[in-house]
């Protein structure tokens, strides 16, 4: 059993954890993830590890409620605990001075590119970030951005903060007003990588996408997060999750993630109607007393 030591909403549905995992917080580098049980019968949800606190034995997971699974976790507070909490799994980001590091990232995604952010400005990296979000209230981590980045930019797609558009549009006026990438990671929607990563290429910068398949096992036995980069098959969870992006076959990645929606959608209305019928017996029982 992993308890959980604190439970933040950072935005709606968006929910941080500090939750006990000493073996994973000792061993932990950037890049990688753990997967998580809230219970035996639980779904096995892959989360990146935000942060390590090794001296506590604590690790920080960033949660968005997207399924039955992940909103069941979302009602979890201090004192309750997940069952299990496996890692860290995945390679650790191939980090290296490289000079101009563009991060680039969407909604939730800024969660896995923090720690790779901080990872590489300790490595000398003069880092810049694009942080892109559906609205200001959904913008998550931006103040802990601003700490690691030397320069921080931000969209919307409606326009209520930084620039009005996605994040593309800030990469692209970016550059046309003479900055210089010498690399780019790239970190959020499917669709959104697919996009940032044929900007990069048309702009000639080397790209890497940290990837988000179904995943199940992690440890490349079920084969559910096969990937394709180059033509050749991989496995995300062991040779990933981050891939050269360039090489990214993100059209095949967008279908198999959507694989089993109408099966996630018919559990979360289940999931409220059995909520209705626990909320109705309670006030049952309350209205005999």
């Amino acid at each position: 059993m992993h308890p959980l030591h604190s439970h933040r909403v950072l935005a709606e549905k968006i929910h941080e954890f500090w939750v006990e995992a000493p073996l994973v917080a000792r061993k932990y580098r950037a890049g990688q993830f753990v997967i998580v049980r809230t219970h035996d019968r639980g779904e096995r949800i892959p989360l990146t590890v935000v942060q390590a606190d090794a001296a506590n034995g604590r690790i920080r997971l960033i949660v968005q409620e997207a399924g039955k699974a992940t909103a069941l976790m979302a009602k979890f507070g201090p004192g309750d605990s997940f069952l299990d909490v496996v890692g860290p799994l995945g390679k650790p980001t191939h980090i290296e001075n490289w000079g101009n590091l563009i991060a680039v990232c969407g909604g939730v995604g800024a969660a896995p590119l923090l720690p790779i952010v901080k990872a590489a400005a300790e490595a000398g990296n003069n880092v810049f970030a694009v942080i892109g979000a559906r609205s200001k209230d959904l913008m998550i981590l931006e103040d802990e951005f601003r700490a690691a980045c030397k320069d921080v930019r931000i969209s919307t797609d409606d326009g209520t903060y930084g620039m009005k558009g996605f994040v593309t549009d800030v990469l692209r006026k970016w550059v046309e007003e003479g900055q210089k990438f010498h690399e780019a990671i790239i970190v959020g929607p499917v669709v959104m990588m697919k996009v940032a990563a044929a900007l990069t290429k048309d702009l000639g910068i080397p790209s890497l996408a940290s990837l988000n398949p179904i995943m199940v096992d992690g440890t490349g036995m079920c084969g559910g997060c096969r990937v394709t980069v180059h033509g050749k098959t991989f496995f995300a969870c062991v040779d990933g999750p981050e891939f050269d992006a360039h090489g990214v076959d993100f059209q095949e990645l967008i279908l198999r993630n959507q694989a089993y929606r109408d099966q996630e959608m018919r559990q979360l209305e289940h999931m409220a109607d059995d909520e209705c019928k626990l909320e109705a017996q309670l006030h049952g029982e309350k209205s005999h007393v």
